[in-house]
C-alpha cells in the first residue's frame, strides 16, 4: 500500500477516529473516540456513544495507535536551526559570535527556506506549535509566515524590538513602537501565525522600550518574549549597567506579568522565583540548551511545585519532542533530584504535561491548543505504540517520556489537517527543499562573519592525537 493511499482516509473534512489509546489531560483512556470537524475537536467520549451520535461517519479504527496532543516547543529560533551544529562545543553566549552574524547575513529567500526546513523538523519531531523568539535577519518577517503557512506549523512568531538600550533616541523608540503595532495588527486573527513581540535580552533595550513592548503585548493579549538570566555574563552585565539582575530589572520596571514569557531562567534566586510566581510570568525550560551550551539548569521541578507556568523549549537545538521530554526529566534528576534522593523527579507526567497543555499555557495559547478537548484546535499526533519497547507497558505516560521515539509518530495533524504522514508532508516536496537548502547553507555560513572557538569533532580528534 502506497503512503498516499494509506494517508488518504485522513484527508476527509470530518473524521471519527477510534485509537487504542487516547491521551486526555488526566492520562490515557481506552475505548474512546474523537470527532474532528472544522479543524477542532467537536466531540470526545466512549467510542460506542460517539458512533451512535454520529451515524453518518464511518469510525476509523486505529489498532496499536495512541492519539495524543501535539507537543509545544515553547522556545525556538527558526532561522537559526539550519546552523545548529555550529554550536557544538562552544562556550555560552554564542549569540554574539555566531547567531547575530549568521542571521544578519540572510536574505528573504534564505529566511523562507530556513524557516520551512525548521518547521518540517518540528513537525517530524511531534511539535504542532512552536514559539519563535524572533529573527535578526533583515527584511520582511512575512517570509517566515509564508513558510509556516505552507508547512502548516502553528507558531507564536516574535518580532524583535531592540532599541539598543537607554542611549537610544525618542525617534528610534517611536519607530519601533509603530512597527510593533503594525505587526500585531497584521497577524491578529491569523489561523496559524500568532504575533508576538520580543526583545533579545533586557540589556538590548531601553527601560522605556521594555515597558512599552510589555504593555503592547498585554493590551493585544499576546506574548512578550525575552531571554532572561540565561548566562552568568549577561547577569553580571545587567548588574553593572543597570544595577539589577535582568529579572529584577523587569520587575522594577513593571514589565513582568501573564503576558511575559522569559526564555531559560536558569540562574534564578529564591526571591526571583517568587517574582515569577507572584506576577504569573511564564518560563521556557530548555534542558537541551543547558546540556549543549548552558551555565546551569532551570529549577523546573521547583517551578512546577510553586505554580509557575512553564513550557519545554528546544532553543533550536534538536526538534524532537520525545527526546526533549526525556532531557527535561533527566536534567532535573541530575541537577537536583540526585542530591536529595528524589527518585521520581516529576513522576513522568510533569514533563508530558509541560510539553503539551502547560506548554500551550506558557505560550499564551492555552485556550486554543495543547490538549484533546472539545473546542480546542485538532492539533494532534498518531503514535505507534505497538512496539517491542511498549508492548508490555504498565505506565504509558512515563513510557512516552523515557522511551518514546520520533520514528513512532505516524501522522501529524494541525487544525484538523494532515500535515505529515510517516515523517513526510503529503502536499509538498520536502526532499527538494532539503537539496535546495543544502546547496546554499554552506555559502550562507561561509559569508557570515562567524567566530567559532571549538573545532569540528574530526579536527578535535586530530588535535588530541597530536
Amino acid at each position: 500500500m502506497s503512503p498516499d493511499h494509506e494517508a488518504a482516509p485522513f484527508a476527509a473534512p470530518e473524521l471519527l477516529l477510534v485509537p487504542d489509546h487516547l491521551m486526555l489531560r488526566d492520562g490515557p483512556a481506552t475505548d474512546h473516540a474523537v470527532h474532528i470537524a472544522d479543524g477542532r475537536f467537536a466531540d470526545i467520549g466512549p467510542a460506542e456513544l460517539l458512533a451512535a451520535r454520529h451515524p453518518r461517519l464511518v469510525p476509523q479504527r486505529l489498532p496499536g495507535r495512541l492519539l495524543m496532543p501535539g507537543m509545544i516547543d515553547a522556545h525556538h529560533h527558526l532561522t537559526q536551526s539550519f546552523g545548529k551544529s555550529l554550536a557544538y562545543g562552544e562556550p555560552s553566549e554564542i549569540f554574539r559570535r555566531v547567531w547575530v552574524p549568521l542571521e544578519s547575513s540572510l536574505d528573504d529567500e534564505f529566511v523562507y527556506l530556513a524557516t520551512k526546513l525548521a518547521a518540517l523538523e518540528s513537525l517530524r519531531g511531534g511539535f504542532t506549535t512552536v514559539c519563535d523568539a524572533g529573527t535578526r535577519a533583515p527584511g520582511d518577517i512575512g517570509a517566515m509566515a509564508r513558510a509556516l503557512h505552507e508547512t502548516g506549523l502553528r507558531c507564536v512568531l516574535g518580532l524583535i524590538c531592540n532599541d539598543g538600550g537607554n542611549e537610544s533616541s525618542d525617534a528610534e523608540r517611536r519607530t519601533l513602537k509603530a512597527q510593533a503595532e503594525r505587526f500585531l495588527a497584521r497577524w491578529q486573527g491569523d489561523a496559524l501565525v500568532h504575533p508576538s513581540l520580543a526583545i533579545s535580552v533586557p540589556e538590548a533595550a531601553s527601560d522605556e522600550m521594555l515597558t512599552t513592548v510589555s504593555a503592547l503585548c498585554a493590551e493585544a493579549g499576546t506574548v512578550f518574549q525575552t531571554h532572561v538570566n540565561e548566562h552568568l555574563a549577561s547577569v553580571e552585565r545587567s548588574v553593572v549597567a543597570r544595577g539589577r539582575r535582568p529579572l529584577e530589572l523587569l520587575a522594577q520596571l513593571g514589565a513582568l506579568g501573564p503576558q511575559v514569557l522569559i526564555a531559560h531562567g536558569t540562574l534564578v534566586t529564591p526571591p526571583e522565583l517568587m517574582l515569577l510566581r507572584d506576577t504569573d510570568t511564564a518560563v521556557s525550560y530548555n534542558p537541551v540548551a543547558s546540556q549543549w551550551k548552558g551555565n546551569a539548569v532551570a529549577p523546573a521541578h521547583l517551578m512546577a511545585a510553586l505554580g509557575i507556568r512553564f513550557g519545554l523549549g528546544t532553543d533550536a537545538t534538536r526538534s524532537d519532542g520525545f527526546r526533549l521530554m526525556d532531557a527535561a526529566e533527566a536534567a532535573q534528576k541530575i541537577a537536583f533530584g540526585l542530591a536529595v534522593g528524589d527518585a521520581s523527579s516529576g513522576g513522568g507526567w510533569t514533563w508530558f504535561d509541560h510539553a503539551t497543555h502547560e506548554g500551550a499555557r506558557a505560550a499564551g495559547l492555552g485556550a486554543r491548543t495543547g490538549e484533546i478537548a472539545v473546542g480546542k484546535a485538532a492539533d494532534f499526533l498518531l503514535v505507534d505504540v505497538d512496539t517491542p519497547e511498549m508492548c508490555t507497558s504498565v505506565d504509558l505516560t512515563w513510557d512516552l517520556v523515557r522511551l518514546g521515539n520520533r520514528d513512532q509518530i505516524e501522522a501529524v495533524f494541525v487544525a484538523g489537517r494532515l500535515r505529515l504522514w510517516k515523517g513526510w508532508p503529503t502536499d509538498w516536496d520536502a526532499r527538494a527543499l532539503q537539496r535546495q537548502l543544502a546547496r546554499t547553507a554552506q555559502a550562507a555560513i561561509a559569508r557570515a562573519p562567524i567566530v567559532r572557538l571549538h573545532p569540528t569533532a574530526a579536527e578535535h580528534r586530530r588535535q588530541v592525537a597530536r
